[in-house]
C-alpha cells in the first residue's frame, strides 16, 4: 500500500541532518564538424528496484536522450563503444550537461570534442520525459531505471526519435552524476555492478547545509499542500544560490532560465536514497572520482562513496555546487578526461 505523502514527508527533513546565452535554445544546436547529436528514447518500467524503499506506479514510459559524439561512433559505424551517460540533479535537467551557446560551459560536447561517446538523459519527470503526477515515481525507481539505461545500451535496446542510422552498442558505460544524480549514479552501481566507472560530480550527503535544509522543507510544504511537483528553490535567487558561485551571469540567467520542479515522490525518498549510500555494504566495484566545490551551498564533507578499488577525490577551489557550469569547468572537465583516460576503456 503506497504511504501516505504526509507521513513520507514527516521523515525526510530529521533524518537528513545526520552530521550572451540568455537566448539560447536547449534543443541541440546545429552538428560541429565531426560531432553529431541524436535524439533518442528508451522503453523503461518505473518500478523501484534501486535498494531504496519507496513507492512507484510500475508502469511503462518513454524516457529520452540525446546520443553526442563523433559523427562515426553516433551513426553506428564503430562497432561497440565506451558509452558516457550523464544523470542530471533534481531542479536541473540533461540541459545542465549540454547547455547550448558556449563551449565552455558545454560539457558534454566537450566530451564528443575529445572523441567520446555521450548519452545525456532527461530523467522521469523532467523536461522530455513527461510524467503527469510527480507522486508517481521516486529515487528507487530513478536508480532501476538507470540500471535498465544501461543494460539496454548494452543490448542496443533503445531507438532514435528521427530515425535513421543503427545506434551503437556500448562495450562499457561510465556514469557521470550531478547532486542527487550523482547518489543515484552511485546506488545503481552499488546494486547492480554493471558499469565501468563513475564520475561524482557535488554528490548530496546526509550533512546538508541550512540553506539546503530550507529548499528541501520549502519543497516539502509544495508537496503537502497537494501540489506534485515542487520548485527546486523557492525563487530564482534561491535556485541560484543553491547551484552557483563563480559562473558568468549569461549562464546562470540561461540555467535558471530552464529550472525544473522536482517530483513529490523524488522529494520524499531522498532521506532514504542518502541513508541507503551511506551503508558499509554500499560499495561499488569501480574506480571512483568525487569532485565538490570549496564553495558549494548546499552540503559539507565528501559523503559516503566506498569503493574495492580507487576513489580519488578532487576539491575545486572557488567552485560552487554546479561544477559543470561554474568558471572552473574547464579544470573540471581536464580533471574528468584523465580520470576516463586512467580507465583505459575502448573509446
Amino acid at each position: 500500500m503506497r504511504r501516505t505523502l504526509a507521513t513520507a514527508l514527516a521523515m525526510v527533513l530529521p533524518l537528513l541532518v545526520v552530521p550572451s546565452l540568455a537566448g539560447t535554445s536547449a534543443q541541440a544546436a546545429p552538428a560541429e564538424a565531426g560531432i553529431t547529436t541524436r535524439e533518442v528514447v528508451f522503453d523503461l518500467v518505473n518500478s523501484s528496484r534501486g535498494g531504496v524503499l519507496c513507492d512507484a506506479d510500475e508502469r511503462d514510459y518513454r524516457v529520452r536522450g540525446r546520443l553526442i559524439g563523433p559523427t562515426r561512433t553516433v551513426r553506428g559505424d564503430s562497432g561497440s563503444i565506451t558509452i558516457n551517460v550523464l544523470v542530471h540533479d533534481a531542479g536541473t535537467g540533461a540541459w545542465f550537461w549540454n547547455l547550448r551557446g558556449a563551449a565552455r560551459y558545454d560539457y558534454a560536447s566537450a566530451l564528443a570534442r575529445q572523441g567520446r561517446t555521450v548519452l545525456v538523459l532527461d530523467r522521469l519527470g523532467y523536461d522530455a520525459s513527461r510524467l503527469a503526477d510527480g507522486n508517481d515515481t521516486c529515487l528507487g525507481a530513478q536508480v532501476h531505471m538507470l540500471h535498465q539505461v544501461v543494460q539496454h545500451l548494452y543490448g542496443g535496446k533503445y531507438d532514435p526519435v528521427n530515425g535513421g542510422p543503427d545506434l551503437p552498442h556500448a562495450s562499457q558505460v561510465v556514469v557521470h552524476g550531478h547532486g542527487t544524480g550523482a547518489t543515484i549514479a552511485q546506488l545503481e552501481a552499488a546494486q547492480f555492478s554493471d558499469t565501468a566507472g563513475l564520475v561524482l560530480l557535488s554528490p548530496a550527503t546526509t550533512s546538508p547545509t541550512r540553506l539546503a535544509l530550507d529548499a528541501l522543507r520549502d519543497q516539502a510544504g509544495v508537496c503537502l499542500s497537494g501540489r506534485t511537483f515542487a520548485p527546486f528553490g523557492a525563487t530564482p535567487a534561491a535556485y541560484d544560490r543553491l547551484l552557483f558561485a563563480s559562473a558568468p551571469a549569461p549562464v546562470v540567467r540561461a540555467a535558471t532560465a530552464r529550472r525544473n520542479a522536482t517530483p513529490c515522490g523524488d522529494v520524499t525518498s531522498l532521506a532514504g536514497a542518502l541513508l541507503n549510500a551511506s551503508l558499509t555494504d554500499t560499495t561499488v566495484d569501480v574506480p571512483v572520482l568525487v569532485m565538490r566545490g570549496s564553495r558549494d551551498a548546499r552540503a559539507t564533507g565528501w559523503g559516503a562513496v566506498r569503493s574495492s578499488e580507487t576513489v580519488t577525490r578532487r576539491l575545486v577551489p572557488g567552485a560552487g555546487n554546479a561544477l559543470v557550469l561554474e568558471k572552473q569547468a574547464p579544470a573540471v572537465r581536464r580533471a574528468v578526461s584523465r580520470y576516463l583516460d586512467s580507465l583505459n576503456l575502448a573509446p
